[in-house]
């Protein structure tokens, strides 16, 4: 006789909160990287290898988002360059990638990674890439790469002001000093009223614990309903999501960089990101590797406003479906989800 078949586990879908997809080599043939010591230097490297790309930004962000809505993405925040050098053609290409997968989500973030303020022009192009398919206003480390933590943040915030634009600002400087850039992007979000409507990408500082401020930033980017995205890639700094928790900050999970200049690994599979994340934070018990498929699926889903993942019940026409016992052994084992189901039908990535 044969066996029946346990029944699929039903869960919400899965949701990349920080993601560069303009920078990809999916679908290429294998890129070396060049070595690289500082954040800097990295810039350098993706500058390079952006304007050597023999293929579109369009194609490569479509083989990346295809790969990861099959893999269980429905909805993805994308960090997309913009630059004085650039023009608006990145923001362009990823948005015409999106609009042949129309299961897929997909908010655009106008990216300076060039540096704004220590690039002319860029803030211009930033302003025109809100009009070409970028739905958020972008800001890169104001204290570490700009030299000038006021200058910058009035330029992001003010345009995000005219516009009636979100912000999702990249942070990587650590220490007292990170902190205090946190606290300031912290205090203008409640002076402007816009609790729960900025997001800080990697966030490194808050992830040390011997800084003596960090209790008192963490508190206040509670106040201020900030978003932290963090990706758990290779040596980067990983919250403490127990004291994360404790204080009121609400993470997200990304992939960052997909087989690019900054990094050979990722897959887009946010499956993938999820053990990854587990695994960085010590994640041991089932309600510890259940708080990390959360942090990645409706999480990301509230932070990205897509109701049918934030406010997802096993009912839902919206949904993945796994062949695992429970979310514990999904996140240890990482299996590709059987179904992908979108409004009541299987998801094809095309």
């Amino acid at each position: 006789m044969t066996a029946t078949p346990p029944p699929l586990l039903r869960t919400p879908g899965l949701v990349d909160g920080h993601i560069h997809p303009d920078k990809s080599s999916w679908g290429r043939p294998w890129m070396s990287r060049r070595p690289a010591s500082t954040l800097a230097e990295l810039i350098e490297n993706d500058r390079a290898t952006q304007f050597g790309y023999d293929t579109s930004v369009e194609e490569r962000a479509f083989a990346l988002f295809s790969n990861a809505l099959a893999n269980g993405t429905l909805a993805l925040r994308a960090h997309v360059d913009v630059a004085s050098e650039l023009g608006t053609a990145n923001v362009e290409g990823v948005r015409a990638a999106a609009q042949r997968l129309p299961d897929l989500t997909v908010q655009i973030v106008a990216f300076p990674q060039f540096g704004l303020l220590t690039n002319p022009g860029t803030l211009e192009v930033m302003a025109a890439s809100l009009d070409a398919g970028a739905d958020l206003v972008g800001g890169i480390d104001p204290g570490g790469i700009e030299g000038d933590l006021h200058g910058h943040l009035d330029a992001v915030f003010g345009l995000a002001d005219r516009a009636g634009r979100d912000l999702d600002i990249h942070l990587h400087d650590g220490g007292e000093d990170g902190l205090a850039q946190i606290r300031e992007i912290a205090r203008r979000t409640v002076a402007g009223g816009r609790q729960g409507r900025v997001t800080i990408g990697h966030a490194f500082a808050l992830c040390d614990a011997s800084l003596p401020s960090l209790g008192e930033t963490l508190d206040r980017v509670a106040e201020a309903g900030i978003w932290i995205a963090t990706c758990a890639l290779g040596p980067d700094p990983v919250p403490d999501l127990d004291q994360f928790e404790r204080h009121g900050v609400r993470v997200v999970a990304g992939s960052d960089g997909v087989r690019d200049s900054w990094s050979p690994f990722g897959t887009g599979s946010m499956v993938d990101r999820t053990h990854l994340l587990a695994y960085r934070t010590g994640a041991i018990t089932d309600a510890e590797l259940e708080r990390a498929f959360r942090i990645a699926s409706t999480h990301g889903g509230e932070m990205l406003g897509v109701a049918e993942i934030a406010e997802w019940t096993p009912e839902s026409g919206t949904r993945l479906e796994f062949a695992a016992e429970n979310l514990a052994q999904l996140v240890t084992d990482r299996p590709a989800p059987v179904r992908v189901l979108r409004d009541g039908h299987e998801v094809v990535a095309r």
